[in-house]
């Protein structure tokens, strides 16, 4: 889960030729499962509103598309059939699990589109007291193996190999759903705005008075603060935090986001922010480096072209790729 960690700030960094006659229109809505909030730059209230229903449509549905909960989805199809066929899905679905399998690669596992069996062991709604045991971890990622997952590009099928396997884009569906309701949105002609999906957002254009979109981190010792701003600029970003959602047993804090490899929670890093160019690349590579560790998932991202990151840590220390130019004076 993305958290709202990264805050959507809009800074008056310069004032671009006089837009007084557009206006700024956002709404917040609860989508696929998590709180969205769509600004749009549009020529007056009312189109701004039209806009934002096409966007809230969009989202609806690709959630009907990659949502696992959804018995009559495609994915749910594909889960249903793991170990017995094949399953013929849209060129949509199939493309969007392709560029995940090859994240999967890239992150060595860290990332991994067939993650989902691990929802039954750790809960973190509240109701879990007790460790799970070691046979129930191990069970939880038994199946949990992106090399078993089968496309044939020719028949657009999606096959998993193991019955009791399941795709799960959890980790990058919110990224993904940014991304398409920006290029819509484009599409119709609105000239600037942001899709937030919790933290995972994506921006075009500037404001209705020329003010670029900027991003906050904030200060891990003051979440009302923070510690630098960094301007997104045609461009997204996503943040994977622990602070808010977590276990605590024996007094030990095991946060939400599991090492698919090892059906372990992560430790070692607080909070993951990564900018590039598409939305669905930052959430799954937020998730990814949140799990490689500081030291492995930095040294990925520097290999990467067009993408940064910003890491901090268990000690609230602050660690960055080396793209990254900090600007605390806003």
């Amino acid at each position: 889960m993305k958290l709202t960690f990264v805050l959507v700030c809009l800074f008056l960094t310069s004032v671009l030729f006089g837009q007084e006659d557009l206006v700024t229109v956002s709404k917040v809505l609860k989508l696929m499962g998590t709180r969205f909030e769509v600004t749009v730059v549009a020529q007056n209230e009312d189109l701004g509103y039209i806009n934002i229903n096409e966007a809230v449509a969009e989202i609806t549905r690709i959630e009907k598309l990659i949502s696992s909960w959804d018995s009559d989805s495609e994915t749910s199809l594909v889960n249903k059939n793991a170990g017995l066929q094949p399953v013929k899905v849209s060129k949509e679905l199939f493309n969007l699990t392709e560029r995940s399998i090859r994240i999967s690669e890239i992150t060595d596992g860290a990332f991994d589109v067939s993650y989902a069996p691990m929802d039954r062991v750790w809960k973190f709604n509240g109701e879990m007291k007790k460790m799970p045991s070691k046979d129930q971890v191990t069970e939880s990622v038994a199946k949990v193996n992106y090399q078993d997952v089968v496309l044939n590009k020719e028949e657009t099928t999606i096959f998993l190999k193991e019955k009791g396997m399941k795709l799960g884009f959890g980790a990058i569906g919110k990224g993904y759903a940014a991304d398409k309701t920006k290029e819509l949105l484009i599409s119709k002609g609105v000239i600037g705005g942001i899709i937030n999906a919790s933290g995972d957002l994506t921006t075009w254009g500037t404001k209705n008075t020329g003010e670029k979109w900027m991003v906050g981190i904030t200060n891990p010792l003051d979440k009302n603060k923070m510690f630098s701003w960094l301007p997104v600029i045609e461009s997204s970003v996503a943040t994977s935090g622990n602070y808010e959602k977590y276990v605590v047993i024996n007094d030990e804090k095991f946060s939400h986001i599991i090492d698919p490899r090892t059906g372990y929670p992560t430790k070692g890093v607080k909070s993951v922010t990564v900018f590039a160019k598409k939305a669905e690349l930052c959430d799954a590579l937020s998730t990814a480096v949140f799990v490689m560790g500081k030291d492995s998932g930095i040294h990925m991202v520097n290999q990467l072209p067009g993408v940064e990151v910003v890491v901090i840590d268990d000690e609230n220390e602050i660690y960055k790729s080396k793209g990254i130019i900090f600007d605390s004076s806003k």
